[in-house]
């Protein structure tokens, strides 16, 4: 990897969490150190480091279609709760298949 190229996931992180990360390195990946150096309990460093997780994953999902990672990235935010996200995502896949499949039927599919 050059160094002038940033990943894709790395540059859709904001500021903090990559502050996050750094520290997360230098601790050695302690999740106890993590708590201590931040001043809260380790539950929240590990609900921290979970919707970072998420948030990775998304933003490196490429072939994942931008409406569905909006959904899951407002979700994460605590926008929208989960259980609406997971009706949007599906509702919308219904409407993408229903599409698909009426393309197939007038030949228009590829």
């Amino acid at each position: 990897m050059s160094g002038d190229v940033i990943p894709l996931w790395i540059s859709k992180l904001e500021e903090e969490d990559l502050e996050f990360i750094r520290n997360f390195v230098l601790a050695s990946g302690s999740l106890k150190e993590m708590a201590r150096e931040y001043g809260v309990s380790y539950p929240t460093i590990r609900l921290r480091l979970d919707r970072l997780i998420q948030t990775i994953q998304i933003n490196n999902e490429n072939k994942q279609d931008a409406y569905i990672s909006l959904v899951k990235q407002l979700a994460l935010d605590d926008k929208i709760d989960y259980p609406t996200a997971k009706m949007l995502i599906a509702g919308y896949r219904e409407s993408i298949k229903g599409v698909s499949q009426q393309e197939a039927a007038n030949g228009d599919a590829l």
